[in-house]
């Protein structure tokens, strides 16, 4: 009977022992802090620089000199140079087309014989005017016999001069039938061809110069305060009025040229507040490097280069938070809101002149329910946007 209850005593107890030895032996549990709950935030150190203003605009190429070729004289076209042709190059003075002449070498000849007998005459009537004024001092003619002679030679006088303007004009028609460049140019039209009647002030073809092209570039009028323009509205022709850098894909490959901004035109848009600046390329079909020309009719982007400001932070615009405000970084890892001082913005980055120091750090990163004072765990990054930009302007 003992023995019936002696089994489970003893089964309880050797539990409870090899409970307490496990306690005993077992491993002592440590208390651990709470994670940290700040929030990770990216973080920029903030750097001063200099930075070159530039302003993006499109346009088209145009010649800066066009007009059309018309004849001053009417008849049949006998001749035309090789270079009258849609596309081809000349040089000032180049004969482009001949009339023909026959007409105007008899208009010519009438004119001179027309000369020589005005001259005659005026010759008969002085010497009859002088034999008058003889006989008055004699008193052996009459006053109006006088008279008449006056009026000869007057008319005389008259006549000759009519001669000589009909022969200047002869000579000037004569001349015209050979219808010549009135600068180095390209032809952009022509409907001219041998045999062809033309009639004076008809117009046979369209001509445009290639010393220089232009750029007519609309730019907000918000875009001048960066832009060193005069408020006349003349940038300057002799090359110093701010660089231009054209760009445009031509042949499958991406080219530049280089210009100036010589001129702003006189009306502003009352609907888009947009002005029209002209930018002039010099020597536009030189051919360099590989660089196609400067086609009359391009497509071209435009990078005008403004003023250089000083103490301006090029910020990402990620650094920008939504109350329009700055996060800058204490050196106790709490966030400070800032107000700063936007100058401009330019696609990605944010142009700061104002409201933050330099060597500070600028979260770029967005926090949710932020408040000021708020502790954070800042990690450092180098943004790609923003530290680079530099526009050289070799004047």
């Amino acid at each position: 009977m003992i023995k019936r209850f002696l089994m489970p005593l003893a089964i309880f107890v050797g539990g409870i022992a090899l409970a307490a030895v496990i306690i005993v032996t077992g491993p002592e549990l440590q208390q651990q802090a709470p994670p940290d709950s700040a929030p990770l935030v990216r973080t920029w150190v903030a750097s001063e620089r200099p930075v070159r203003m530039t302003s993006i605009a499109h346009g088209t190429v145009l010649p800066r000199t066009e007009s059309e070729l018309i004849p001053e004289v009417a008849g049949r076209v006998t001749s035309i140079a090789e270079t009258m042709v849609s596309g081809g190059f000349f040089k000032k003075g180049d004969v482009l087309l001949e009339i023909e002449t026959l007409d105007y070498e008899v208009a010519l000849e009438q004119a001179r014989a027309r000369l020589a007998s005005s001259t005659s005459e005026l010759t008969i009537a002085r010497r009859a005017h002088t034999r008058q004024l003889d006989l008055a001092k004699k008193q052996s003619t009459s006053e109006s016999l006088r008279d008449d002679a006056l009026n000869r030679l007057r008319i005389a006088e008259a006549s000759l001069r009519e001669a000589n303007a009909r022969l200047q004009r002869a000579e000037r028609d004569l001349a015209r039938t050979r219808v010549r460049a009135p600068y180095d140019g390209r032809v952009r039209t022509e409907r001219i061809d041998v045999g062809q009647f033309v009639n004076r002030g008809t117009s046979v073809a369209m001509l445009y110069a290639t010393d220089y092209a232009e750029v007519r570039l609309p730019v907000h009028d918000e875009e001048l305060a960066y832009l060193n323009l005069p408020l006349d509205g003349v940038a300057g022709s002799g090359g110093h009025g701010p660089l231009v850098h054209l760009r445009a894909e031509f042949a499958g490959k991406e080219h530049t040229w280089e210009g100036r901004i010589v001129r702003t035109e006189g009306e502003l848009d009352p609907q888009t507040r947009m002005i029209n600046l002209v930018a002039e390329v010099d020597r536009p079909y030189e051919i360099a490097e590989g660089r196609p020309p400067l086609t009359v009719g391009l497509f071209v982007e435009a990078e005008i280069v403004g003023r250089e400001i000083w103490g301006v932070f090029v910020l990402p615009r990620s650094a920008i938070q939504a109350n329009g405000q700055v996060y800058a970084i204490s050196p106790d890892d709490t966030i400070e809101f800032r107000d700063i001082e936007v100058l401009r913005t330019v696609d990605e980055e944010v142009y700061v002149s104002a409201g933050i120091r330099p060597g500070e750090l600028i979260s770029l990163s967005t926090i949710e329910n932020a408040i000021d004072g708020m502790r954070v765990r800042p990690v450092a990054e180098v943004p790609a946007a923003g530290n680079d930009r530099f526009v050289e302007d070799p004047s």
